[in-house]
This record gives structure tokens, C-alpha cells and sequence, in this order.
């Protein structure tokens, strides 16, 4: 995570310092410090600098998310043709992109979440942060979809589709942690499958069509 850890200046980023020594810990170790005292002694710090940056090591797995969360945003808002891109084509943009920042920190990932068999029913702490992030902008998404007549507006359901669309991210996260294939070629098929299926079901579709029709001829009748 080199530009977490970049300094940027002469002076020490502590806060850069006690992330990218949790990550080296966890993985020269396989589980995280067995203490803040312990952690912060290594780091050649006092336990109470420590907590001048973070409050447990939950935050510092939640800034970790944080950080790939931007770096994301940032990799495709970079690229001058993301303005012109559908929103199908947005999603499939970050989910990509997002990808490629997971694997630059694949060895951290599966040394906290590889051998965890709840991740689908129990949302870890550390990634709400990431998901609320997400979900914002998934609703930017959405919104650009409904103007462009790419996404229906439908009553109840529409005011759903930021949380349908994390629960595509996050199966998406879970199955590139279990992806053995060469360059996690199945990762690319389901991102492409799983966004191209959301926005078919999104989209107006024949149903919404009949109902349409269904209204104009009962109002003129």
C-alpha cells in the first residue's frame, strides 16, 4: 500500500507508520498485535501516541478499507472518459479497478478474512465505513441510471437499489478471496455477469412496460 505509506514530507506520518506496521504485522505473523502496548513499543512509540491516531485495531483494519475505497474512486474519476460512461458502465469501472487495489494487498486480505465462513451472514465492523462510502456512491450511480431512463424508477423497490448493488460488491469481495483461477479470470466473469444481470433487473423491463400500457388505457378509458 505504498501510497498509504508514502511520506510525503521529512516529518513522520505516524498515522501511515501504525497502518502499514499493523499490515507488516499481520503478515509476518498471521493475526494481528496481541496488544496496543506491545504494537506501539515496536514501533519505537508510546502506547498513548498510539492512540493519538487510533482508537483499537478495528480502526486501523477501517482506514485500511477507507484507503482502498479512495484509492479506487480516485483510479477511475482519473480516467477522462469515466464522465461519458453509462452507469452500467461506472459500476463495472469501480468494481474493476477496485480489484486491482484489493490484489496490490491480497496477502493482508486473506490473512484477516480468508478463513472467516460467516462473511455472508456477518458484516465485519471495520467495513461499514467502506460501505456506507460505497453506497454513496452507488447512489450517485443510481440516480444518473434514472435520468438517463437506464435505471426504472419503481415505488418501495427503487429506494433498495443502493443496498442491492453492495451486496453485489461484497459477494464480489468474497469471491475473489476464494478465486484460484489464473489472474483471477472468474473475478472479471462474475463482475461482468453479476453488474450486467443487476441493471437488466433495474432497467424497465416488460413488466414495467404492460403496466405503463395498463395505466394509459385505464385513464382513457
Amino acid at each position: 500500500m505504498e501510497k498509504v505509506i508514502a511520506k510525503k514530507t521529512a516529518k513522520v506520518d505516524y498515522k501511515s507508520k501504525i497502518i502499514t506496521g499493523y499490515i507488516n504485522h499481520v503478515l509476518e505473523h498471521g493475526h494481528e498485535p496481541v496488544s496496543v502496548f506491545k504494537f506501539a513499543k515496536d514501533l519505537k512509540m508510546k502506547e498513548e501516541e498510539f492512540y493519538n491516531y487510533f482508537t483499537s485495531f478495528e480502526s486501523i483494519k477501517s482506514a485500511v478499507w477507507a484507503y482502498l475505497f479512495e484509492a479506487t474512486v480516485s483510479g477511475i474519476e482519473s480516467q477522462e472518459v469515466y464522465r461519458e460512461y453509462s452507469a452500467r458502465e461506472k459500476l463495472l469501472s469501480f468494481l474493476f479497478t477496485w480489484i486491482e487495489e484489493l490484489k496490490k494487498n491480497r496477502s493482508y486480505l486473506l490473512s484477516i478474512y480468508g478463513n472467516k465462513k460467516d462473511l455472508r451472514n456477518i458484516l465485519p465492523t471495520e467495513v461499514k465505513e467502506f460501505k456506507s462510502k460505497f453506497k454513496d456512491f452507488a447512489n450517485e450511480i443510481i440516480l444518473e441510471g434514472k435520468e438517463t431512463e437506464e435505471i426504472a424508477s419503481r415505488p418501495i423497490i427503487s429506494d433498495r437499489y443502493d443496498e442491492a448493488l453492495w451486496l453485489q460488491a461484497w459477494f464480489v469481495f468474497q469471491f475473489w478471496l476464494n478465486d484460484t483461477s489464473p489472474a483471477f479470470e472468474k473475478t472479471d466473469a462474475a463482475i461482468e455477469k453479476s453488474v450486467n444481470l443487476a441493471f437488466d433487473l433495474m432497467g424497465k423491463s416488460a413488466l414495467d412496460t404492460f403496466i405503463d400500457f395498463a395505466k394509459f388505457l385505464y385513464q382513457n378509458k
